[in-house]
């Protein structure tokens, strides 16, 4: 699995080196800006992530679509946001969110978040390591999406599959 998403990633990547470096992370004029959640309903997400992350600001879209509400928190020190969060680095992704006190890192879809609040198991969160092509935020026009895990970050470092896409 851990293979698979690596490949992902480096797919996405080389894709992303073909294009504009606008086009491939955004910035703070165009795709580096989250979407406006402010009449949203859902339970609100603090999203802590580079200023300069477009595949951030595509999984925000895809979270402001299922309702949640957005915080947006762009930090530099995203290491330090993770280990605060007791994120370890084989889980990591590219952004960490927060919502009713649960840890949410990297493109873990919707449904998996709303199931996550309405089970309420005693867990830290969920993540999706690495950046899989296909999970929110990471499609790829005419690049096939990979299956992935989500996974349930235990309270003492550990992960369990959660879900599978």
């Amino acid at each position: 699995m851990a293979r698979l998403s690596l490949v992902g990633a480096s797919t996405v990547l080389s894709l992303m080196g073909a294009l504009d470096p606008a086009q491939a992370h955004g910035d703070a004029k165009g795709h580096g800006l989250m979407p406006n959640t402010k009449g949203a309903l859902g339970p609100e997400l603090t999203i802590y992530r580079s200023a300069s992350c477009g595949c951030c600001t595509q999984w925000g879209a895809h979270i402001a679509a299922a309702g949640f509400r957005i915080e947006d928190q762009i930090r530099e020190d995203m290491n330090l946001v993770k280990q605060q969060r007791g994120v370890r680095s084989e889980l990591a992704s590219c952004h960490t969110a927060v919502v009713e006190g649960y840890v949410i890192e990297g493109h873990v879809p919707a449904s998996a978040i709303q199931r996550l609040l309405a089970e309420r198991p005693n867990i830290r969160g969920l993540a999706v390591p690495g950046m899989p092509v296909g999970s929110p935020g990471m499609e790829v026009k005419g690049v096939q999406a990979e299956s992935y895990e989500v996974l349930a970050i235990e309270h003492d470092g550990s992960s369990s599959v959660f879900a599978r896409y």
